[in-house]
């Protein structure tokens, strides 16, 4: 049996925050041309979301294994995917990993040699990147009717 076509919601009464930015997102949103659906920015969407979860559980890994540099890489990879569609929260956090993987302190200006400093700084930014991206992707979904 056929699902009738989801109701996508047009933004305005779904309150984003500071969890994604505005102008970014409709420019996604344009993506779409007229498409009632936005069948092609929700597919977008959809693909960071799996792309997010896959390299969640890599960077737990990493962690386990201590491997900064791939924590550094990983951070790097999801930031500029969250930076491209406007996941502002996301982002920020994703910098702080790549910092912290690089030796860096979280802003990325100061050198930190202490491993354990660095896997504790990746270990609080990814438990922060997890909540922004729950934050984020429930609204998403709410947009697109999906929750």
């Amino acid at each position: 049996m056929a699902h009738p076509p989801a109701i996508v919601d047009d933004g305005d009464d779904i309150d984003f925050g500071d969890n994604l930015d505005r102008t970014t997102f409709d420019q996604v949103l344009e993506m779409d041309e007229g498409d009632e659906e936005r069948d092609f920015s929700k597919e977008i969407f959809y693909n960071f979301f799996e792309q997010a979860e896959t390299t969640f559980s890599k960077m737990e890994r990493g962690l386990e294994q201590r491997a900064l540099r791939e924590l550094s890489e990983l951070g790097h990879f999801l930031k500029g995917s969250s930076a491209t569609l406007g996941l502002v929260k996301v982002k920020d956090a994703c910098e702080k990993i790549q910092h912290f993987g690089a030796h860096k302190d979280e802003t990325g200006a100061n050198d930190e040699l202490d491993d354990q400093v660095c896997l504790n700084g990746i270990k609080a930014a990814l438990a922060e990147c997890k909540t922004a991206y729950e934050e984020v992707s429930n609204q998403l979904r709410r947009f697109y009717g999906e929750a």
